[in-house]
């Protein structure tokens, strides 16, 4: 039996940049089989779109509220990803 597909994005706000999130966001998603992005925003916040199976994405959320060591996470807005993602999880351009 499937666990069933899901998709999310997150918006991430705190200390969330110049602190390496974006790169441990990267090695975490490999670690769990998940694809997607992760890009700062010019506002001081990191966003990012998550797919895969559903507990790796559920995990994958909830590594997001902690994020690495050096990171000080105040919020995680979640809402459903309405798109395809590509397979791999890749850093995107600021926004």
């Amino acid at each position: 039996m499937s666990e069933g597909h899901a998709a999310r994005r997150l918006r991430v706000r705190g200390r969330v940049q110049g602190v390496g999130y974006r790169w441990s966001m990267i090695e975490e998603a490999k670690r769990l089989g998940v694809h997607g992005w992760v890009r700062n925003r010019r506002d001081g916040s990191v966003e990012a779109a998550v797919a895969g199976p559903a507990l790796a994405v559920e995990a994958m959320v909830a590594w997001a509220k902690g994020g690495p060591p050096g990171s000080t996470v105040t919020s995680v807005e979640e809402t459903a990803e309405a798109g395809p993602l590509e397979p791999g999880f890749v850093q995107r351009p600021t926004e």
